[in-house]
């Protein structure tokens, strides 16, 4: 199995050409076709005029258009450059649909994290857990910030038993078989509750053709089990952490935090998630 289809989110942001360059990163290892989805916020007209404003009305739809071009541009010319089979969308509609629609036609679907010091960053609310639960693929997240050298060479996978855990680990195949080194982390949550075991899926990953280390890692007092698995990731130099989203009811989750939340919040390093 590999990933013949690459679907990146293209915006107006600081970070939308590092996210650009990652995805065709990936699609060059696999040899995969991208598509580039150009989503962004719709709600701020409404906000902005009101009908009798023609003017501005119109002023703003040209700097928005002007704004589309120059995207479509750039993603053209460095599909182009890197030698990528490529086609550039922009749909209209609900940003949220047309993501969810769009992605379920790929094979895995390129996201930036959330950056709350850019303003053209934001899409709607809850975008990127949104797609996460309902496209049925799996995310690939990209950092707000740093540097990607490397991705996927040196892995650490989040286990806890979990179906989305198990689903993040298969959706994550493609890359793991081409890693160099994986971990797999469970964290210690309580001290009379034993941490799963690692051998059943360290089995199953060798019959695939994967070999994966296993390790066990104590909570820390007053950390959380994200922050745990995060500063493990990085205490092992990963370039990619691997982890099933939203074992709880999603609701819970927004309300009270959690593991999902923490990492799509924290992390320093790409995460491919899925549900």
């Amino acid at each position: 199995m590999k990933w013949k289809t690459v679907l990146v989110h293209l915006d107006d942001s600081q970070r939308c050409d590092a996210r650009m360059q990652f995805a065709l990163d990936i699609a060059r290892r696999f040899d995969a076709h991208v598509i580039g989805l150009y989503l962004v916020c719709q709600d701020v007209i409404h906000h902005i005029f009101e009908p009798a404003e023609p003017l501005f009305r119109r002023a703003y739809e040209q700097q928005r258009r002007t704004a589309l071009d120059h995207a479509r541009e750039t993603f053209e010319l460095a599909a182009k450059s890197a030698g990528i089979n490529a086609e550039w969308r922009a749909p209209a509609g609900p940003v949220l649909d047309a993501a969810l629609l769009h992605g379920r036609h790929a094979d895995v679907i390129v996201l930036g994290q959330d950056d709350p010091d850019d303003a053209t960053a934001f899409v709607v609310r809850n975008f990127v857990e949104d797609v996460v639960i309902g496209a049925g693929r799996p995310v690939l997240l990209v950092p707000r910030a740093g540097d990607i050298r490397t991705v996927g060479e040196n892995v650490v996978i989040a286990w806890d038993d979990s179906r989305e855990a198990a689903r993040a680990v298969a959706d994550a195949l493609p890359v793991l078989r081409r890693a160099r080194f994986i971990e797999i982390v469970t964290v210690e949550r309580n001290k009379d509750v034993q941490a799963p075991a690692g051998i059943d899926i360290s089995a199953y990953l060798d019959r695939q053709g994967v070999r994966a280390s296993f390790a066990s890692t104590p909570r820390s007092r007053g950390q959380s089990t994200g922050m745990t698995l995060l500063d493990r990731a990085n205490a092992v130099h990963a370039d990619l952490l691997v982890a099933g989203a939203y074992a709880h009811a999603r609701g819970l989750e927004r309300v009270l935090g959690g593991v999902t939340r923490n990492i799509l919040q924290l992390s320093t390093l790409p995460v491919l998630l899925s549900h």
